[in-house]
C-alpha cells in the first residue's frame, strides 16, 4: 500500500486525466478501499484542488478547473513534449509570448529529473531549424486570445483590417476558426457588412474592443483550412484562368486542393479548373504538369505562352546540327 502523501499524488494524477472516476476504480488503482478514497479526495479538497464528486450509479470523480493552478504531474514523455514545445513557442510566430515561455521552460528544467534533463538538453543543442528565406508575419498573443475567446463565446467582432493590397476597411465579423497554415494565422468568419464567407489575415488586423453582440452560429460552407488554403492562395493570384481539361473532375481532384484551385464537373469526361498563380509563366509549367490534356482560351497571354512553349518544347526534340 502507497503512503499517504504518495498515494495523494498518485490519485492526483489519476484526476488530471480528462475522464471521470468511480470511486471503485480509484481504489482499486490505489490498492485501497473506497474510505480511504473519500478520505483523500477530502484531504486534496483542503489542499485547494477542485475535485467535483457525483453521487449515483453514473456518478464518480474529476478535477475541475480552480482559482489557482495545481501542480502538473507528467510522465517522461509529456515532459519533453512540453519542453519541447515551449522552446518552440519562444521562437515562434507569436509575439508577447516568447520571454513567458523561456521562463515556464526553465522552471519546468529545474525539476526534471536528470536522465530527462539530458533529453531534452541535447534536443536544444543539437536540433537546429533552418531559417527561412521569408521570416514571415509576426502576430499578438493577445489578438489571437480575444479572436478564440469570440469564436468560444458566438460573440461578433469588430477590427480595422488592411488588405494585400494596403486598403484599410473596418468589418464587422463573426469568427468561427482561427487556422495556423505555416508560418501565418488565419480567422474564418462571416462578414456581416457583406454578407459572405471571408478569411482574414490575423496579422493585419486591429481589433476593436469590447466585442459585439451574440450571434446564432451558421453552418460553416466548407472545412475551415480548405477555406484558408482557396482564400489565402487566390488573394495572392495575380494571373488567373479557367481551363477547359479533358478529363473526369473525380480525376482532376485527386491532384487538385484548394490551395490550387477550384475543380467544376462539365460532363462525365471534362471538368472547369479555375486556377492561378504569381506570374503567367508558372501557370503554364502548372498546367504542363496536371498530366492530362487541356484547352485554354483566355487570358490572351497566357494563350500565346503556352503556344511559345509548345513550339519551344517540339523544338527541343527535333535533331539540331553540331557545331562546329
Amino acid at each position: 500500500m502507497l503512503e499517504t502523501s504518495a498515494r495523494l499524488l498518485r490519485l492526483l494524477s489519476l484526476l488530471q486525466t480528462p475522464r471521470e472516476w468511480t470511486g471503485t476504480e480509484l481504489a482499486e488503482r490505489l490498492s485501497v478501499t473506497t474510505r480511504t478514497v473519500r478520505n483523500d479526495v477530502e484531504r486534496l479538497r483542503d489542499l485547494g484542488y477542485p475535485v467535483h464528486g457525483q453521487r449515483g450509479a453514473a456518478g464518480g470523480y474529476r478535477l475541475g478547473a480552480g482559482a489557482a493552478l495545481p501542480p502538473l504531474l507528467l510522465d517522461d514523455e509529456e515532459a519533453v513534449a512540453v519542453a519541447i514545445g515551449l522552446r518552440t513557442a519562444a521562437g515562434g510566430t507569436i509575439t508577447g509570448v516568447e520571454e513567458t515561455s523561456l521562463r515556464a521552460l526553465a522552471k519546468l528544467e529545474q525539476v526534471l529529473p536528470a536522465r530527462l534533463r539530458r533529453r531534452v538538453g541535447a534536443l536544444q543543442e543539437y536540433a537546429v531549424a533552418v531559417p527561412r528565406d521569408d521570416p514571415g508575419p509576426r502576430v499578438d498573443a493577445d489578438t489571437l486570445s480575444v479572436l478564440a475567446a469570440a469564436s468560444r463565446d458566438r460573440e461578433r467582432v469588430r477590427f480595422d483590417y488592411r488588405s494585400h493590397d494596403g486598403s484599410e476597411s473596418r468589418r464587422d465579423v463573426e469568427p468561427y476558426r482561427l487556422v495556423n497554415w505555416g508560418r501565418r494565422w488565419y480567422l474564418v468568419g462571416f462578414d456581416v457588412g457583406r454578407a459572405g464567407w471571408r478569411t482574414f489575415r490575423v496579422d493585419r488586423l486591429r481589433p476593436r474592443t469590447p466585442t459585439g453582440p451574440r450571434f446564432v452560429p451558421r453552418d460553416l460552407p466548407e472545412d475551415a483550412v480548405d477555406q484558408v488554403r482557396r482564400g489565402a492562395s487566390s488573394a495572392a493570384w495575380r494571373y488567373r484562368a479557367r481551363v477547359v481539361v479533358h478529363a473526369p473532375a473525380e480525376r482532376l481532384a485527386e491532384r487538385i486542393n484548394a490551395a490550387i484551385g477550384t475543380v467544376t464537373p462539365i460532363d462525365d469526361a471534362s471538368c472547369l479548373l479555375d486556377t492561378g498563380a504569381g506570374s503567367i509563366e508558372a501557370l503554364v509549367v502548372h498546367l504542363g504538369l496536371l498530366g492530362v490534356d487541356f484547352t485554354v482560351t483566355e487570358p490572351p497571354e497566357l494563350v500565346e505562352l503556352v503556344r511559345a512553349f509548345a513550339d519551344r518544347f517540339h523544338r527541343a526534340t527535333e535533331p539540331h546540327p553540331k557545331t562546329p
